[in-house]
Parts: structure tokens; sequence; C-alpha cells
């Protein structure tokens, strides 16, 4: 999951002046971003639905599919240079304020959901050593990852920033162990394993229904792919973005799906399915021993760290830039003497607090932080995708630079598809938990009109609040009645 940029810009006036940047440079900064945390608990997740052939599928789907949402971003930002306030923006050019809000929310929730997960993941990982901290979701992991949290926001509020030396050190503890994992794997690879594991086992379902299990875990993990085109002006040439763009996202495509397939050839899949996150950890140490675990255990909470950090100030800019744009009430804009937006971060902060606690009460915390996560960050992309193909459609109405080609509606509308297909994937559970959090939002909306002197809703806005009020409504009541679990 990257956590190195959310797709938003610095609010005008702010921005450094712009920096040159090499296609090397840029296509490192588009891995950067993309690899985070969820790359170590990808064996498990894999197993618990699918076995090799499974896997194969569902990263093949991922890959064209994240492939063709990375190309719509990329279009975007050539075809519409004006909208520079984050990928909220599309929604808000192309269908209006108050869904244009809802995808700049659902945008800020999956940071602080993605937050949650790191906390977890610590927990679990120092857990193997303090059974008391279970897999992260015991009263003493909560505890301590509450008071990460809060630590984590007053060291921000003082203005700490991620040092370009921090910054070599965290993309080291975060590539190096999952490169000595995939050829480590590789040199332990036992063909009798991975032949066993091909079919899936017989917990896994129909291979439709072993794929669609994995598509919120792909997901989780290429979030960041929307970023790369952010640094467009940073570029020494325009045509670069593109490359790097698609260097950067193969790159870490041939990661993410060489650590899910070699780990099948070191256990049977349902052993996998067993270990306790960072499952990667657990294969490595099947694999070579305790050392294994270890090693891949102190890269993951280096990296986890130093990504936190990136993703807590820029979780908290978009509600920052928001604000700036109206979108949000006035108060979300403000920061302090050292440029710090303080009643955005503690926003971020208090979500992300609500979220850990709920995760006590969740079956498995880490797969439900993940998969809310990715459903959150689901209408965002869509509205995007849907604005693209509105693009190619209707170039002149748009106001768009340049012509739109045949090949940018093909992909924007495979883009669609593809993210609609990943709603149907999340199923109902997390739609209706995501309109738990939509519905409580809108009073963020309706302050932010009012402080304009506007009435709260359009007719067709108001239809859209009763719609996400309901889904709301019958999310709590399926809750407390059992229909879905956490």
């Amino acid at each position: 999951m990257s956590h190195a940029n959310i797709g938003t810009e610095v609010p005008a006036g702010k921005n450094p002046p712009a920096a040159k940047l090499t296609l090397l440079t840029l296509t490192a900064m588009v891995v950067g971003s993309m690899v985070g945390a969820g790359v170590f608990s990808l064996p498990r997740r894999f197993a618990q639905e699918t076995g090799v052939a499974g896997a194969l599928i569902a990263w093949t789907v991922a890959g064209v599919g994240m492939l063709m949402l990375a190309f719509v971003f990329q279009t975007l930002a050539v075809r519409r240079p004006d909208l520079d306030a984050g990928v909220y923006a599309y929604a808000k050019a192309g269908f209006g304020e108050y869904l244009g809000f809802f995808s700049a929310f659902g945008y800020w929730a999956s940071a602080c959901v993605g937050n949650v997960t790191y906390w977890v993941l610590i927990m679990s990982t120092i857990g193997a050593v303090v059974p008391a901290l279970g897999d992260g979701d015991t009263a003493l992991a909560i505890a301590l990852s509450s008071a990460g949290l809060w630590g984590f926001f007053l060291l921000v509020r003082r203005g700490v920033k991620e040092a370009a030396a921090i910054n070599r050190i965290v993309t080291v503890g975060k590539l190096v162990p999952i490169v000595v994992f995939v050829v480590l794997a590789l040199f332990f690879f036992e063909p009798s394993v991975f032949a066993d594991n091909f079919g899936g086992a017989d917990y896994a379902g129909s291979l439709f229904d072993q794929v669609r299990g994995t598509m919120l875990a792909t997901v989780f993990v290429f979030l960041g792919v929307e970023g790369a085109s952010v640094y467009s002006r940073h570029a020494q040439r325009r045509e670069d973005v593109g490359r790097a763009t698609v260097l950067g996202f193969l790159s870490v495509f041939a990661i993410f799906a060489s650590v899910t397939i070699v780990s099948y050839g070191i256990m049977p899949m349902g052993e996998i399915a067993e270990l306790r996150q960072p499952s990667m950890a657990g294969v490595l140490e099947a694999a070579v021993g305790t050392w294994g675990q270890v090693f891949v255990s102190v890269g993951l909470i280096v990296s986890v760290l130093g990504a936190y950090l990136a993703w807590t100030l820029m979780a908290a800019e978009v509600l920052f830039v928001a604000a700036g744009d109206k979108d949000m009430p006035r108060f979300l804009g403000r920061a302090n003497s050292e440029d710090v937006p303080v009643p955005a971060l503690l926003m971020t902060t208090a979500l992300s607090q609500v979220v850990l606690v709920v995760t006590a009460f969740s079956d498995d915390a880490f797969n439900f932080a993940l998969d809310l996560t990715s459903a959150l960050s689901l209408i965002p992309f869509l509205l995007a995708a849907a604005f693209a193909v509105k693009i190619a459609l209707r170039p002149g109405a748009e106001k768009t630079a340049g012509r739109s080609t045949r090949r940018e509606l093909v992909i924007a509308v495979i883009a669609t598809l593809y993210t609609a297909f990943l709603l149907y994937a999340a199923g109902l559970k997390f739609v209706l938990v995501s309109f738990i959090l939509y519905a409580p939002a809108t009073l963020l909306f309706v302050k932010a009109r009012r402080e304009q002197g506007r009435r709260p809703f359009s007719p067709a806005e108001g239809l859209i609040c009763a719609v996400s009020v309901a889904g709301a409504v019958l999310g709590i009541i399926a809750l407390v009645l059992g229909w879905i679990e956490l």
C-alpha cells in the first residue's frame, strides 16, 4: 500500500520551485509510493482465498485493471491540468460538488483506516515475541497502538517532516527484505508443494469465488498508483511521466506477484493461511529458520513507521486542500506557524483511533482494516474513471486540453468496469460499513455550504444524501442483528 503520496498538491502559493526529475528518479518515486506494508501480508491473504491458478488469474486481472487506472490518472493530468487538488477534484468536476465531497472524504477515510493496518501489523509482528499483543487486536495492543497514534500526532504537530535520509532508510528497509525473500524462496522452492497448491484447497470454493476473494487485497497493495501523475510538473520531459508510471507499476506488479506465487512452493496453502501476520515472515521462517522471520519483521517495522509518518501528513493534506477549495469547512484549512494543518491532523488521528477500537470487535483485525481501506478508496477511483469516460465522449463540453483518442476511451471504459467489479467483489458488508462512515460526514458538507451562504443541497444532491443515510441505517441494523459481521 502506498503512503508516499495521495495525489494531492500543496495549496497555491506554497509550492516549492519545481525540480526537474529524470525518468529513473520519477520511476523510483512511483515504486516508493506504492510499496508499503501490504506486500508483507500477501502470502496469508491469498492462501486464505485461492491456490496458484486463482492467484495467477487474480494478479492478471488486477494488473490490467490497475494499469488502466494508472493511465486514466495520467490522461486526466494532461487533459485537465487545471484540476490539481487531488483525485476528488475529478469527481467534483464530472459529477458535482456533493459527489466530489464524498470522493474527498472517502479518500481521506481510506488513508485513516490504512494507518490502522500499520499499527495492527506492527503489534502482530511484535506479538510473535510478546504473546500478550496477539494478532494486534488485544487490549494491550490497542492501548500501545493508540499511544503510537497520538505520539505521532504530537510529533507531526510540531512540524516534523520526513528528511531525505529517513526516506532512503525506509525505502531500503522495505525493498531489501522483499527481494531477499523472493530470492531465498526460489532457492528453497519445492515443485511438489507448488503442484499440490495449484488448484486450491477444499475450502477455496469455485475459481471465480477464489479470484473475487483476493480482489480487495490487490487494491490495497496497489493504492498509490494514482499518485504518479502528481509528479508531472517536476519531470524534465512530460512524456517521462507516462513512462515512469508504466515502469514503476510493472516493477511493483512483479514484486507483488512474485511474493505471492513463490510462497506456494514453500508450504501447503492451508498452513500459509494459518500464519500470523506478517505472513511473509512465517513463510521465510519455514524455509530458512528463525532468522528469516526476524529479518522480515525488522524490515517491516522500519518500513511501516517511516511510511506511517508520510501517510499521516498526506491524509491531513487531503482535508486541508479540500477546505482550501471550499469543499470542507473552513476550520480544516487552518495551519499553525510550522505550516502543519493541525485541525485536519487532529481529525485524521481521531478517525484512526475510532477504527482502531472497532478492530477489537473484528474476527480478523488486519483483514477487516485492509478490506475497509480498499472499499473506501473505490468510490473516488470509480468516479475518476467515469469522468475520464465522460471526457473521452464529450471532450468539448469538459474544457479539455487537446483531443481525446479512441485509445483513451477504451482505457477509461476498462478502468470503470474494473472498479465497478471491485465494488461487487467487496460485497455488501463493506459497502454498508462504508455508508456508515459516509453518511455522518455529510454534516461537514452542510457546514461548508452554510459558511458560503448557500442552501445545503440541490434536489439531486438531496436524493444522493437520502440514499447514503438509508445505506448507513441499513448497515447499523445489519450489524446489530448480526446479518453482517466485522
